[in-house]
């Protein structure tokens, strides 16, 4: 059995030549490899774990367990897909919204590791019967639909809990982000979200010198005097020491209101999967069932312990393609520098000391990054929001999985949000698709023409709703 642990040096083992590329069997020296899985490890620091800290998990463990999922991974895949595996984001608004129902850490792990398990069931599923079951199951349009509610779900997660805690400090903190994403180049612009926690870390401690208290919401909400930056756990945390381990729960409202996320999780392998096959060269189509149901029982392994799950990382792909080093090598040296990151207590005080405002100016970017990412699934695929048969499953469930629209069934049980939104997106597409008229499915006619009539001649191919134009490619 390949398990992708002996790698060739690539040429002298030092600098490669103009072009050339590290495949994912060669490694470089030693001691350039380690430097590369440090540098993959940066790469992942600034989302894994802020995920963690937005969740109200341990940031230590999350760290810990992001090196043992990307272990598992690289085994599972014979080291032929280069990945990180680390905290996924498109959980932070599932957590909140559990967290709002009464729900502990406990109740958001035991969700996600249903998740997880679901997942490395579709895994399994792909590995049978190939990757068309996604594009049947869930086109573009449903999984850019998804994608965009769970993001922008999370909206009221930033007004209401992290922002009202210092205003201005989020709101430099929010344009400090912003233009360390765009003016930035090369590896610091996708560093862009650590860099903006660093500058709001170091203008809340100099805003507390200066100007003393704040009074304002605390992290609990009630408005008192408090330090922007509260460095007191710290001060009290060991050097070593295992982070905190805690079992799951159960709750059957907290898992279905997590269950969607699965789509998103879907379409992140899938498209980090063709990513770097294109980038390596190889066709990696028939590892990308093994490489969601990888990801599925690494997730399950976290969340058991009371880790966060986790997802291939587009961070850790954008090196790849800056250094032309796909080594799994890097990778395995990343995994063992996030264990030892996670076997440091001070480490994960440091991260949970971050002040609700600098997460505040953060969270406006990133959440809305993460809705975005739909639309760029859309605009990837060539979804035509003119033809009714996209159009309105995709915005019955966009406004109820943004506005948290509910339906309640009993006292005990309520479906609302994220979870009803998916629901409505991907029945409601399929449901429509059967009862609608051939020339809805094929794509014409469409809406008044007059609602696009800026689009420029033939910039629409002619397909089937949902489904990508003539030479365009698929995000998945």
């Amino acid at each position: 059995m390949n398990l992708g642990v002996r790698w060739k040096v690539h040429g002298d083992g030092r600098t490669p030549a103009p072009g050339a590329v590290v495949r994912p069997d060669e490694r470089l020296s030693w001691p350039r490899t380690f430097g590369l899985g440090a540098q993959h490890v940066v790469a992942m620091f600034g989302a894994s774990f802020v995920a963690p800290v937005l969740m109200g998990l341990d940031p230590n463990l999350a760290i810990m367990m992001s090196g043992v999922a990307t272990a598992i991974f690289l085994l599972a895949t014979g080291g032929q897909v280069p990945s990180y595996l680390g905290c996924s984001l498109s959980f932070v608004g599932v957590a909140a919204v559990i967290r709002a129902q009464g729900g502990t850490s406990a109740t958001v792990t035991g969700a996600c590791l249903v998740v997880g398990a679901a997942l490395f069931l579709v895994g399994v599923a792909v590995r049978k019967f190939g990757a068309h079951i996604i594009h049947i199951a869930m086109p573009p349009v449903v999984t850019g639909a998804v994608v965009m509610l769970i993001g922008f779900n999370l909206a009221p997660v930033t007004a209401s809990v992290y922002w009202p805690q210092d205003q201005w400090t989020a709101l430099l903190v929010m344009l400090f982000t912003g233009l360390a994403v765009v003016a930035l180049r090369g590896f610091f612009s996708r560093i862009a979200i650590f860099l903006g926690l660093i500058f709001g870390y170091g203008l809340s401690w100099l805003l507390d010198r200066v100007l003393g208290r704040i009074h304002s919401a605390d992290g609990s909400g009630e408005v008192v005097d408090h330090w922007r930056l509260d460095l007191s756990g710290v001060a009290h945390a060991d050097w070593i020491g295992l982070p905190s381990f805690h079992a799951p729960a159960f709750e059957w409202s907290a898992i279905l209101v997590a269950l969607p996320v699965v789509i998103a999780l879907v379409a992140e392998n899938a498209g980090h999967v063709k990513a770097v096959g294109e980038m390596t060269g190889d066709s990696l189509d028939g590892k990308l069932g093994t490489a969601i149901a990888a990801d599925g029982a690494a997730s399950m392994l976290s969340t058991a312990v009371g880790g966060p799950p986790n997802t291939t990382y587009s961070e850790n792909i954008g090196v790849m393609a800056a250094t032309r080093v796909y080594s799994t090598a890097a990778y395995w040296a990343a995994a063992g520098f996030a264990l030892l990151f996670g076997l440091c207590p001070k480490f994960g005080a440091v991260v949970a000391a971050i002040p609700g405002g600098v997460l505040g100016g953060i969270t406006v970017i990133l959440y809305g990054m993460i809705g975005l990412l739909g639309a760029q699934i859309w605009t990837n695929a060539g979804v035509d929001l003119r033809n009714p048969l996209n159009l309105v499953p995709a915005a019955a469930g966009l406004i109820i999985g943004i506005g948290n629209v509910s339906i309640e069934f009993s006292d005990n049980f309520t479906l609302g949000g994220i979870a009803l939104g998916t629901l409505v997106v991907i029945t409601g597409y399929h449901v429509l698709r059967r009862l609608a008229p051939a020339h809805f499915r094929d794509g014409e006619p469409l809406l008044d023409e007059g609602t696009s009539s800026y689009d420029a001649p033939g910039d629409h191919d002619s397909a089937g709703p949902g489904q990508p134009p003539t030479g365009r490619d698929q995000p998945m």
